[in-house]
């Protein structure tokens, strides 16, 4: 068993005190987006035996066991975060393994480099993910009902909102919201722009359902994506709580802290309030434009005390157990690898005591017990 030293990730949007708060140090005034934890090339958590990544590659079947590197070969299959938004992430989308696998060899064999700004498949994986709110924590997730985002806009009463209105109207709904994200994504810039800026001074003066993208054009004005984050669930999670997000789910984390994890890809392709790049037709053919509540997830407890999250995929697997004082010592054992973070209290894995924030690895089939009181994140996979 390993613990883990993890980098934290300096991005613009990020809060500047909520992991500060958490881990019990000093902030720095600078923003911690998030912390890593796993194997990723591009920040790979260390131990005292070398980076998670090396020692993976050197032995992969001793690290994460025979069931993972042969359904998932030899890598971590997962990454786990700490993500703490203290501003709103880019209006996004993941592709699917088929997609994400046919659209990075068309980039590979046009020769777009790796690190090439305009680049959209970073590798050939798809990006699954579920957050878990540590705080009351604050999103955007898919579709919402066509005439309701019509209802939204309408309010507004922006003259130049109104073709928009009337196309939400139209069915089928899949249609009309494909037809009115074409529409704002391909709209001249600059009339766009006007636009948004009347549509955020109204929101504003409305507030309440409105409230957020007022919030969202504060931060990027002028921006298409504050309209078209208009046609998404607003989804606001308890403690505890958490969303998962499949393949081409429109989404965007607006505030708070929360557990996060995902397949281990960097495949993001956005639809706004972003400076970076926007591939508009490959955007297109990967969303799924189907309207549907945001499903809230409530892990589900077992006999162990474990409460599992569950989702259909099998790249991750995440779940918590809430211990108490003078509980009996939990065997977490497993035939696969795991990351157990704590996220309050002094519980101690494998007699390794973890404060908030802190976590450690465990090799697949390394014998492990939970002790002492707090709350542990545990990650693994389904192998």
């Amino acid at each position: 068993m390993d613990r883990l030293v993890n980098t934290v990730r300096p991005y613009a949007w990020g809060s500047t005190t909520a992991i500060p708060e958490l881990l019990g140090t000093a902030p720095t005034g600078e923003p911690q987006a998030e912390m890593w934890m796993g194997a990723h090339p591009g920040a790979p958590s260390r131990t005292e035996r070398g980076a998670l990544d090396t020692l993976i590659a050197a032995d992969p079947v001793r690290e994460l066991g025979e069931r993972s590197v042969e359904k998932f070969g030899p890598r971590l299959p997962f990454l786990l975060k700490l993500l703490a938004a203290g501003a709103p992430l880019s209006l996004q989308v993941h592709p699917d393994l088929e997609q994400a696998r046919a659209g990075y060899a068309a980039e590979e064999a046009a020769g777009i480099p790796a690190d090439a700004p305009h680049r959209t498949y970073k590798d050939a994986n798809h990006k699954p993910e579920l957050i878990c709110a540590l705080t009351p924590f604050d999103g955007l997730c898919g579709f919402r009902a066509p005439a309701e985002a019509a209802d939204l806009m309408a309010e507004l009463g922006v003259d130049s909102l109104k073709p928009y209105v009337d196309l939400l109207h139209a069915h089928p709904e899949e249609a009309a919201l494909r037809e009115v994200l074409t529409a704002l994504l391909t709209a001249d810039r600059e009339e766009m722009a006007h636009t948004v800026t009347e549509a955020a001074a109204a929101a504003d003066r409305l507030g309440g359902d409105h409230a957020p993208f007022a919030y969202l054009a504060h931060h990027f004005p002028g921006d298409p994506g504050v309209l078209a984050a208009m046609l998404l669930n607003r989804v606001r999670l308890q403690p505890g709580e958490a969303l998962y997000l499949g393949a081409g789910v429109p989404h965007a984390y607006l505030d708070g802290l929360g557990v996060e994890i995902m397949a281990n890809s960097d495949n993001v392709l956005r639809c706004g309030l972003t400076p970076k790049h926007v591939d508009v037709p490959e955007l297109l053919r990967i969303v799924r434009f189907e309207p549907n509540d945001a499903a809230v997830l409530r892990p589900e407890a077992s006999p162990s005390g474990e409460e599992v999250y569950e989702t259909p995929i099998d790249e991750f697997r995440l779940s918590r157990f809430a211990r108490a004082e003078g509980a009996a010592p939990t065997d977490v054992t497993a035939p696969t690898p795991q990351i157990l973070l704590a996220v309050a209290g002094r519980p101690q894995a494998g007699g390794i005591p973890l404060g908030p924030g802190e976590s450690v690895f465990v090799p697949a089939g390394e014998s492990t017990e939970l002790t002492g009181a707090g709350t542990v994140f545990r990650a693994t996979v389904v192998a």
